[in-house]
């Protein structure tokens, strides 16, 4: 496996990175079933593992923190901090407060005494950027922390929070984790050409689209997906569909599963550093091993523009992060005495 520069960090990551979400409640609750699967991808090369304190509820850490007990310093080992770890308010967000408590419930699950990435999993409107940045610089400053990044930022973020860094001289994100896939390709726009000019790495998730480019699923089935709590259902947006439709035969002349093309375009780009895989069984992990060494040639590439055209999404990306001057309505609307004045 060819091996990645992790932004400018100068340390080497394959270029698929193992996600640990499906380890646990979440996915698969065999903890030495989970175990052996991450074996299985360090065996196979893959040297990056990302995880976070919210999957299962810790699980996932600690199912990862058994693994790699002892093949520690092999492992570029990454976790994140963000979403509710319980009902009290303040075991959530991206305060000072949180980040560092939550860093060593995150070092004790994942037995280790330092994360080599330690990434900020959403924006938090109510926190100041340079609160969070100044945590994190500390975290990196105590050796509990190597490197630290961000996950669903939107461009603007991105940027402000490099300004801040410089600004107030604080440790600045090396990473972004963006959701990027044949369907969802809005990235390209702003996040990936923003991440490149600022020397960030960037793990790209959900390449296969939340497993609509499996090929499992077509136009005028049902779907059963884990966003819909396992009940059937059918999908939204038929425009995905379309665009599965189209690649499907594309992927058949290629000779190629259609996992493999997709896997094969996400790093592809030159902005990505790695794409995250999340397999919840072992003959899933094969499968998309099998298709590590997959080049796509320019033929094959064109083509995907022509079905799904750069920078653009094919459908809604329901899984991207929604800032809350759209998701709030009171943000968008005036008041109506205020409306009505005018």
């Amino acid at each position: 496996m060819k091996y990645r520069t992790l932004g400018r960090t100068g340390v080497q990551v394959s270029p698929y990175a193992l996600g640990a979400m499906m380890f646990g409640a979440m996915g698969n609750p065999d903890h030495d079933d989970s175990i052996r699967i991450i074996h299985r991808a360090l065996d196979a090369g893959i040297n990056f593992i990302d995880t976070a304190d919210v999957y299962s509820q810790g699980e996932s850490e600690v199912i990862t923190g058994k693994a790699i007990k002892d093949r520690r310093d092999d492992v570029v080992l990454a976790s994140k901090v963000h979403y509710p770890m319980g009902d009290d308010p303040n075991h959530r967000g991206n305060s000072r407060r949180w980040i560092i408590a939550a860093v060593e419930n995150s070092l004790r699950r994942l037995q280790t005494d330092h994360l080599d990435l330690y990434q900020v999993h959403r924006p938090d409107p109510a926190v100041d950027l340079e609160e969070t940045l100044s945590a994190l610089s500390d975290l990196i400053h105590s050796g509990k922390v190597r490197a630290i990044g961000a996950s669903g930022f939107p461009a603007s973020e991105i940027v402000e929070a490099q300004w801040v860094a410089e600004r107030r001289g604080l440790e600045r994100f090396r990473t972004e984790q963006p959701p990027y896939s044949i369907v969802n390709r809005g990235i390209e726009r702003e996040v990936l050409p923003v991440c490149q000019r600022y020397g960030m790495g960037t793990l790209v998730w959900s390449p296969l689209g939340q497993g609509l480019l499996t090929g499992r699923f077509r136009k005028g089935q049902q779907i059963d997906t884990h966003r819909s709590g396992g009940m059937p259902r059918h999908f939204s947006d038929e425009r995905k569909l379309d665009v599965v439709e189209q690649l499907v035969p594309l992927a058949d002349k290629a000779g190629l599963p259609m996992t493999h093309l997709a896997m094969a375009f996400a790093i592809a780009h030159p902005g990505v550093t790695s794409a995250i895989i999340g397999p919840r069984t072992m003959e899933q992990l094969d499968d998309l091993l099998a298709g590590a060494d997959v080049i796509l040639d320019d033929e094959v590439l064109n083509r995907i523009d022509e079905i799904a055209p750069p920078g653009t999404d094919a459908g809604p990306n329901d899984v991207a992060y929604t800032p809350p001057a759209v998701s709030n309505v009171s943000l968008r609307r005036r008041p109506v005495a205020e409306r009505s004045a005018a």
